[in-house]
């Protein structure tokens, strides 16, 4: 047993998402441009919630919290891969440590987690608000929105820490050629020097299941949304549908990947390092413009925002 429980190999090699040298060269200067673009539109995000004092009401507590905690875990979900990504592009051989492979799996399972679990909540918020207006600030109190936030935040640590601590206690003593450009679970686990069917079906499986039954209380959620507005005025109709479907969209682009990765673990396709990049890269991309910029009041906080630091300069 001791035996079995020694790790040789020390290192991974990611084969990227091509060979090709243009491609690479192509890669390297639009992901730069996203990543950037991630991390200045989340950053905006988070100083507008934290020093507008406006914002600080209970009427917006739960608008803030859920958008501030979204934005922090979509510039850590963003950035567990995509900035060694970016500097592989300009190298030929692309390394990552056995603990740096190790950290990439705990950090994209507690943010992926802890932001589905999030997208729930804020799919709940908008049903509430929506549906029960008249009992939106009873049924949507600080310590609900407390209690909401702390759940996913638990969530996600758990579900994270439970794969790490049977992927890492796996013997890998030869083969370490990891085929994305991040340790994805389903491709580290097929290197392990034993049989690990079992084992990654019952690791992956908890995956999906938070992957398929969080993308089904946001899809109930929504549906429930616009089953309740259908009845209403055009216009009450036709925003409410304008919200939910950009909403889905950003959803079903996050949720989806993950579902379709983890309910096919071992069969690998051509297009499992596209359905990556989705919900690694481009989903933090989209929430904040999807989630939060298009919301009025954080226009307006962004907008007095800017105009104090023009005052201030």
């Amino acid at each position: 047993m001791e035996k079995a429980n020694q790790s040789v190999v020390s290192e991974f090699i990611l084969l990227g998402l091509s060979h090709s040298q243009n491609l690479q060269i192509l890669f390297f200067l639009g992901f730069s441009v996203v990543y950037v673009g991630i991390i200045l539109g989340n950053s905006l995000i988070l100083v507008t919630v934290t020093f507008d004092s406006c914002l600080h009401t209970p009427m917006y507590f739960l608008l803030i919290n859920l958008s501030w905690n979204l934005s922090f875990l979509d510039m850590w979900l963003s950035s567990f891969a995509t900035p060694k990504m970016i500097r592989d592009f300009l190298t030929d051989r692309k390394i990552i440590s056995f603990g740096g492979c190790m950290f990439q799996i705990f950090l994209l399972h507690f943010t992926g987690g802890a932001e589905m679990v999030l997208l729930v909540s804020m799919a709940y918020d908008r049903y509430v608000a929506i549906c029960k207006p008249l009992h939106y600030m009873t049924m949507m109190s600080r310590q609900t929105c407390i209690k909401l936030v702390l759940i996913s935040w638990v969530i996600g640590f758990l579900h994270s820490i439970s794969q790490v601590a049977f992927t890492v206690n796996l013997p890998y003593c030869g083969p370490n050629e990891v085929d994305s450009f991040f340790c994805d679970l389903p491709l580290v686990i097929k290197l392990a020097c034993m049989d690990t069917y079992v084992l990654g079906i019952l690791m992956i499986s908890d995956s999906g299941l938070i992957s398929v039954s969080c993308f089904l209380l946001v899809m109930i959620s929504y549906t429930a949304i616009l089953l309740s507005v259908r009845q209403r005025a055009a216009g009450s109709v036709t925003k409410a549908l304008s919200t939910c479907s950009a909403h889905i969209m950003v959803v079903t682009l996050f949720f989806g990947p993950c579902i379709f990765i983890y309910l096919w673990p071992f069969s690998r396709f051509s297009v499992d390092k596209l359905l990556s990049v989705f919900y690694t890269i481009f989903t933090p991309l989209l929430n904040p413009l999807i989630y939060t910029l298009r919301n009025e009041e954080m226009k307006t906080a962004m907008k007095k925002l800017q105009n104090q630091v023009v005052t201030f300069h």
